[in-house]
């Protein structure tokens, strides 16, 4: 299983030289990714009570891959029905193609009305529109133009996509629904439930399988350790434990979020635990 770092993008106080040493310590502790939450308009400040994703993430990946050589790069998740899939797809293949194939582009299709309605996007057909959307990325990726045609978008064949990724960016969808696990299971490479217990993933998991015919998808979820704040008082090899709770469901991943920096709490909670697994220092 791998384990990969969520990195505290919920306040503006926090630099983004910050985010940058915290994806290098990552990637030198071993952790095998690095992720980006995503708000674009969102009706309260941000904070890790609700609302993450301070930095637009691609923009800030971008950065994050020219510092970083090894790890995963990703969104979790990039509120995609809010954005313009011609302009992601190509914001995707130039973020494969500056980490290397590094890049995972994690979605979802939103929960918060407030902001599709500032973003002039229907609320309603918001999962048509995510699954729609990712088709028509997919075929950029795959061919490198049209003709397309859907219920959302078309073009003929005259249309030409650049950069063409040496592979088609993966998929991650994020969401415990059972819209979500059938639209990971039509287009998606990577599923990840949040908020879920081992055995509740281990259910999704196995109706996420049924789902797919039997495809493989890399099935994986979120967990957060703040010692300052909801999980106060958890140890070390409490959180050590938890870790192999997940690992013995076998899960493909598991994306830690560490709580706040101020006062080097997320840098010391991410030491710990890559101590607990064993990690080797890469540096």
């Amino acid at each position: 299983m791998q384990l990969h770092v969520i990195l505290p993008a919920e306040s503006p106080a926090t630099d983004i030289h910050e985010l940058a040493a915290l994806a290098q310590e990552a990637e030198r502790l071993g952790y095998d990714g690095i992720w980006l939450p995503d708000h674009l308009l969102p009706p309260g400040p941000y904070g890790p009570e609700k609302y993450g994703g301070v930095y637009e993430p691609l923009t800030a990946l971008a950065y994050l891959a020219a510092v970083t050589r090894r790890v995963t790069l990703g969104t979790s998740v990039l509120i995609l029905p809010l954005r313009d899939p011609l302009l992601v797809a190509r914001q995707a293949a130039t973020l494969a193609r500056v980490s290397s194939g590094r890049f995972v582009l994690g979605v979802g299709a939103g929960w918060e009305e407030y902001e599709f309605d500032a973003a002039g996007a229907d609320f309603a057909t918001r999962g048509a529109r995510t699954t729609s959307a990712l088709r028509l990325i997919r075929q950029l990726h795959e061919r490198g133009g049209g003709p397309y045609e859907d219920a959302f978008h078309s073009f003929d064949e005259r249309a030409v996509f650049q950069p063409v990724p040496e592979h088609p960016v993966p998929f991650l969808i994020g969401g415990n629904s059972n819209a979500a696990l059938r639209r990971t299971a039509q287009v998606g490479d990577w599923w990840q439930g949040v908020g879920l217990s081992p055995r509740e993933f281990a259910g999704h998991r196995a109706r996420l399988r049924e789902l797919s015919g039997g495809r493989e998808i890399r099935a994986g979820a979120r967990i957060g350790w703040d010692d300052d704040g909801r999980d106060a008082g958890k140890t070390r090899e409490e959180v050590g434990e938890e870790v192999e709770a997940w690992r013995a469901v076998e899960a493909d991943h598991l994306a830690v979020w560490f709580g706040s920096p101020e006062g080097g709490g997320f840098r010391r909670r991410m030491r710990a635990l890559a101590e607990a697994m064993g990690h080797r220092d890469r540096a």
